[in-house]
């Protein structure tokens, strides 16, 4: 089964990859896991998905700019 990792490998407030989901434990052992253990992890994934986007889509919208993050490469 392969892994679900979408490259982006940054975590969000909860410790959950904000590319793919998965939690630290669930990332660094995902080679060790059975399928059906495999397949678990991927379901927790699309629930973490589906909740996140519903928090996204009942925060209110912002009017005021946000500060933008310096780049490291400028």
């Amino acid at each position: 089964m392969p892994s679900p990792c979408k490259g982006i490998c940054q975590t969000d407030n909860q410790g959950y990859c904000i590319g793919c989901f998965r939690s630290r434990d669930e990332r660094f052992h995902w080679q060790t896991l059975s399928d059906p253990e495999k397949h678990q992890v991927l379901m927790r994934c699309q629930r973490r998905a589906k909740t996140k986007t519903r928090q996204v889509k009942a925060q209110p919208i912002s009017l005021t700019p946000q500060p933008v993050q310096a780049s490291l490469f400028d």
